[in-house]
């Protein structure tokens, strides 16, 4: 791993990172952008999965807008971290706040793909102004806690 984690703090991207003095500010600020964007729209499926806007909002139609825009934002938060990665691989590696922003990052992805894997595929039974199942909103609390504990354990990189 450490041949690894060196090998790529000597790519040039990595070496631009870690020499141009705007780099890692400007991924810095793209980055929160992505997270906002991600965090953001998942926030409001999460929500809607909770109850909030049903008697207005379909499921589906939540899926097809918000986590869209959920997606865009995950390819903007994972291309702009990898830059901030690169700035200091063996840094970040070695980092407890970010081990577990990226084990928080991994349960995530678990459950989107436990809820579209598993309840998500009988939507139609609940699609509108009915109750969302149980199975459903536990995960959108999950959901909820977990890209909560992600912002805060990426805050935290800067102070460990």
């Amino acid at each position: 791993m450490d041949a690894l984690l060196e090998w790529l703090s000597q790519t040039p991207l990595a070496r631009w990172m870690q020499n141009e003095v705007w780099a890692f500010p400007f991924a810095e600020i793209v980055h929160i952008f992505g997270i906002a964007l991600l965090v953001g729209a998942a926030a409001l499926f999460d929500l809607r999965l909770l109850g909030v806007a049903r008697r207005t909002l379909s499921v589906t139609f939540a899926v097809r807008y918000l986590l869209r825009a959920a997606r865009v934002g995950f390819v903007i938060a994972v291309s702009s971290g990898a830059l901030l990665f690169l700035s200091n691989t063996t840094g970040f590696a070695a980092n407890r706040a970010f081990q577990v922003k990226m084990l928080l990052l991994l349960a995530a992805l678990a459950n989107i793909l436990i809820f579209h894997m598993g309840v998500y595929r009988g939507v139609a039974r609940w699609d509108n102004d009915t109750p969302t199942p149980l199975a459903a909103r536990l995960a959108a609390l999950f959901s909820l806690g977990v890209w909560f504990a992600i912002i805060a354990a990426g805050r935290l990189i800067a102070y460990i």
